[in-house]
């Protein structure tokens, strides 16, 4: 429908803010950890590969999956009774390595990316500087792991462009290849039955 107006219409609040996506800690990220009142505790820290933390008073501390308010409550609960009274606990992300996706085939820079809580297949290629000159539009996967299971969807650039579906959410650890890949052979058989043009495809992988 085509709506009889001179501009397109501003967004309001509710457009501009994405859906909830909590940031989870992984192995090697940065964290700001505050303590209030006692500024000896408050101190940046790396998260270590195995994902712990080690504090003054706390100790070692499993940090991995966690969201920074989890962490907070757990350090907390360390330092309750023992050392300080009603302890209040503030944690910022100050950088995640362990929140990346990985750009992989026909696109201009190939590399990982910082995945952030709006992060959408279209937003991913174009960290990736776009596809390169020759990329499959209708050859794109993505690689995903969920309970344990591995599960690729093959979409279509053009037909997300077009609005025909949505332009897919991407999270923490997904992997997406451009452009003819083993995975993509996958679907050769799929896809001369049902092209890509009003829903991507999706197959667990093993």
């Amino acid at each position: 429908m085509v709506q009889d107006s001179s501009s397109l219409p501003a967004p309001n609040r509710a457009d501009l803010t994405a859906a909830d996506r909590p940031a989870l800690i992984g192995p090697l990220d940065t964290i700001q950890v505050d303590v209030f009142n006692v500024p000896d505790l408050s101190r940046e820290l790396q998260v270590d590969a195995g994902g712990r933390i080690a504090m003054p008073l706390v100790g070692s501390l499993d940090a991995r999956g966690k969201t920074a308010e989890e962490l907070s409550r757990s350090i907390e609960q360390a330092l309750r009774g023992r050392y300080v009274r009603n302890p209040e606990v503030t944690i910022n992300i100050k950088s995640s390595v362990s929140q990346v996706v990985t750009v992989d085939g026909q696109v201009v820079e190939p590399g990982l990316y910082p995945v952030t809580n709006q992060m959408t297949l279209m937003r991913a290629i174009a960290s990736a500087k776009g596809m390169s000159e020759f990329a499959r539009q209708d050859d794109v996967v993505i690689l995903r792991t969920v309970e344990g299971r591995k599960m690729a969807g093959l979409y279509n650039m053009a037909a997300i462009r077009r609005g025909a579906y949505d332009d897919p959410p991407i999270y923490a650890n997904d992997v997406i290849v451009v452009g003819d890949s083993p995975q993509r052979r996958l679907f050769k058989d799929f896809v001369s039955l049902a092209p890509l043009l009003a829903a991507p495809l999706i197959a667990v992988v093993q």
